[in-house]
C-alpha cells in the first residue's frame, strides 16, 4: 500500500510517520513542501504519487487567531479538502483527522458521531466544512476521525507549555470548567494506521485517549507525573479557574468528551486511559531531553 501523509512535520503527522506498519510505501509531506491552501502543488505531488490512501494530517489550527483570519482558515481546512478530493483518483482513500470543535459543548454525556454540530468559531466551522466536503463530494472513500485535546512530548501544546510555566512561575491558574479527554498523538497515529488497514470502513469515527478531564485536572496530572519523571524540580501551586476569568478570543466548548463505541466496535480496539497515555508520553520526554 502507498501511503501519502500531509501535514507530516506537525505533531501528529511526525508520531503518523515514525508508527508506519511494514509493508507501507509512506511518502510524507509536510505543510511548507505540499500546502492544502496551494491546489496546483497538491495536484503536482498526489498525481506524481499515485498513492492508495492519503493520511490528512494537515490543518490550520490556531483556534484564537482564526477568528481575526478566517479566509486562512477556510482556504486550509475546507477548500483544502475539496483541493485533496479532487486531486485524487476515485480509488484513492482519504483518511481525514477533524476535531471536537465542531460541537458546541452543551452537552453533559459524550458526543456520538451522529450528535447535532453546532461549531462556537472559526475553526470549528472551517473543519466541519472540510468535513462536508468529503461527506458530501467522496462518502464511499472518505474516513473522518474527529479527536480532541491532543498533545505529544514534541511541538506546541498544553502539556509542553505547562512544563515550561511550572517551570519558570511560582504558580499557575488554569480553567477547570472545560471538560474534554487529553490526547497523546501516538495514540492516535496508531489508531489511524488501523483505519488505514480496514478500507471498508467510512464515515465519521470519534477518538481520544479513555476517561475524561478539565484542563485543571490535567494540568495536575502533568505536574505530579512530572515531577515523577525527573522533568520538573518542585511542585507549585495550580489554582483552578473559570473560563470567564481566561477569556481567548474564541470560545471553547464546555464539554467535549467524545463517544468513541462506534471505533470500539469497528476496530475491536480500546486503547488505554490518558493518564497512562500520558505517563508514556512525560517517559519519552524524559529520554529526549531537548524535546
Amino acid at each position: 500500500m502507498h501511503v501519502v501523509l500531509l501535514g507530516a512535520m506537525g505533531q501528529l503527522g511526525q508520531r503518523v510517520e515514525e508508527s508506519t506498519p511494514p509493508g507501507v510505501k509512506l511518502s510524507a509531506f509536510s505543510s511548507a513542501v505540499c500546502d492544502l491552501s496551494n491546489p496546483a502543488s497538491l495536484r503536482r505531488i498526489l498525481d506524481k504519487a499515485k498513492p492508495d490512501l492519503v493520511i490528512n494530517c494537515a490543518a490550520y489550527t490556531q483556534v484564537d487567531k482564526a477568528e481575526s483570519e478566517p479566509e486562512r482558515a477556510y482556504a486550509v481546512n475546507r477548500d483544502g479538502v475539496a483541493a485533496l478530493v479532487a486531486g485524487t483518483s476515485p480509488l484513492t482513500r482519504i483518511l481525514h483527522v477533524s476535531t471536537d470543535f465542531v460541537f458546541d459543548g452543551a452537552a453533559r454525556t459524550p458526543y456520538a458521531t451522529d450528535a447535532p454540530v453546532n461549531p462556537l468559531g472559526v475553526y470549528g466551522a472551517s473543519k466541519l466544512a472540510g468535513e462536508e466536503i468529503l461527506l458530501a463530494q467522496a462518502p464511499e472513500r472518505s474516513c473522518i476521525v474527529r479527536t480532541a485535546w491532543l498533545y505529544a512530548a514534541e511541538g506546541k501544546n498544553f502539556l509542553n507549555t505547562m512544563l515550561h510555566l511550572m517551570q519558570s512561575r511560582p504558580e499557575l491558574r488554569v480553567v477547570s470548567d472545560q471538560r474534554g479527554t487529553p490526547t497523546s498523538a501516538q495514540g492516535l497515529a496508531e489508531v489511524l494506521w488501523r483505519f488505514a488497514a480496514q478500507p471498508e470502513l467510512t464515515g465519521r469515527y470519534h477518538w481520544t485517549d479513555r476517561g475524561e478531564a478539565t484542563w485543571y485536572d490535567f494540568a495536575c496530572a502533568i505536574g505530579e507525573r512530572a515531577l515523577h519523571h525527573g522533568l520538573l524540580e518542585r511542585r507549585i501551586p495550580i489554582h483552578p479557574i473559570t473560563t470567564a476569568e481566561y477569556p481567548t478570543p474564541a470560545a471553547r466548548p464546555a464539554y467535549s468528551v467524545l463517544d468513541k463505541h462506534k471505533t470500539y466496535a469497528a476496530l475491536g480496539f480500546h486503547g488505554e486511559d490518558w493518564q497512562s497515555a500520558l505517563d508514556a508520553v512525560l517517559a519519552l520526554k524524559r529520554l529526549r531531553p531537548s524535546s
